[in-house]
């Protein structure tokens, strides 16, 4: 049993299909059967079943599919070990990252990494928060960072490190009733329409948090739009659609062009009368039992500075 065949297997088992498995290999077709036929003689059993024009996957198939798909995983992860035999001066980082943070918090830190070690290439994902934590739980990210929990599911799994901190702001178009009000109270948050994020966000979870924390039900207020990222609720609430909860990094320009206010929330009368903030801590995730390389390492020094 070859490393070629189990990768050559192990297309064949993701697409179901020899041909598109060939395709994604830059192989030709009779080598991808060759390499299948060649690991059921070795073995005795039937990999995949060939029922008309289409393959499913045997039993032994899925065996297989688990145990290569490990070994696969470990020659990746010894074969970036010895990269890092180099002096960091190549190598790969794989990085999970909210919208907002990819977006405005993180591009400083990797230009700083890439200053310092210029042959390491940075593959950085944005996706939600709960994307992010399924992708360092099961090994695509090295990294996560995000804002928002972690799912209780997944928590034995990452180890999580708080690395910063976002504000959020709530804000309001020039034609809003809010936007010549200096400031508002709790109880007239389910008084106008939202603009919100989606279910899974960070962004969205933080505002939630907020709310709960203020005393109101989420589901108190009136949502009319739903939108998957926080540059398109700004671009509508900028445009005079209700008001919204967003990152304070990405509303600067904004707020200094006076299109968008921000929107100060008090509480009701009678309560200590002290302005209400939505913070949250911006957090680093990893795997707990995974191999961690040297260039995760570093990256990680860099974000607690």
């Amino acid at each position: 049993m070859t490393l070629e065949q189990l990768r050559i297997f192990l297309a064949v088992a993701e697409y179901l299909h020899f041909t598109r498995a060939a395709e994604a290999l830059f192989i030709t077709q009779p080598a991808v059967s060759a390499a299948i036929q060649c690991l059921e003689a070795e073995y005795g059993v039937k990999l995949f079943h060939r029922i008309g024009r289409r393959i499913e996957i045997a039993e032994a198939g899925k065996l297989l599919q688990v145990e290569a798909q490990r070994i696969i995983d470990q020659v990746v992860q010894a074969e970036r070990g010895l990269q890092e035999l180099n002096n960091l001066q190549r190598g790969e980082l794989k990085l999970g990252a909210s919208l907002t943070i990819g977006n405005y918090w993180l591009p400083s830190k990797i230009s700083q990494f890439k200053r310092q070690y210029p042959g390491i290439n940075i593959d950085c994902t944005l996706a939600n928060a709960e994307e992010i934590c399924e992708g360092t739980a099961t090994g695509i990210f090295d990294l996560g960072l995000l804002t928002g929990g972690v799912k209780s599911s997944l928590e034995s799994y990452l180890d999580q490190e708080v690395v910063g901190s976002e504000r959020m702001q709530i804000v309001v178009g020039k034609s809003h009733p809010w936007f010549e009000r200096p400031e508002i109270t709790v109880s007239e948050l389910a008084k106008t329409d939202w603009v919100m994020r989606e279910s899974g966000s960070g962004v969205q979870q933080m505002f939630e948090q907020a709310l709960q924390s203020w005393g109101v039900d989420p589901s108190q207020l009136n949502v009319v739009l739903v939108l998957p990222s926080s540059d398109m609720i700004k671009a509508v609430v900028e445009n005079d659609m209700g008001a919204a909860a967003i990152p304070d990094l990405m509303v600067t320009k904004e707020l200094q062009l006076a299109t968008l206010r921000s929107v100060t929330v008090m509480p009701n009368k009678g309560s200590a009368q002290k302005p209400l903030e939505i913070v949250q801590q911006i957090w680093k995730l990893k795997h707990r039992q995974r191999f961690q390389t040297k260039i995760t390492s570093v990256f990680e020094e860099m974000l607690r500075v």
